[in-house]
């Protein structure tokens, strides 16, 4: 468990500097910007996100545009899994 929290903990400070260096926020649970998101409310953002497979072609649903900039400030090795290459 301290594993985890500790990896969770890591994941919320990297994105919070990545906002601060940026001098912009996301939208919080009040649609109010902020540039102290919890790492909670960002996973919440992201649910209903799916890939679709439809005859060896692959989709991601529901990535929408409010998404798509929070994923710009989560580093590269997790945008893989939402951002597929050509």
């Amino acid at each position: 468990m301290n594993v985890g929290l500790m990896v969770y903990s890591l994941g919320q400070r990297e994105v919070r500097r990545q906002l601060f260096t940026a001098q912009t926020g996301i939208p919080n649970q009040l649609g109010k910007l902020t540039n102290r998101p919890t790492f909670r409310w960002i996973f919440q953002c992201f649910q209903g996100i799916h890939l679709l497979v439809h005859q060896g072609i692959k989709q991601v649903v529901n990535l929408t545009e409010q998404r798509q900039l929070t994923l710009k400030f989560l580093p590269l090795s997790c945008q893989k899994y939402y951002i597929l290459s050509g």
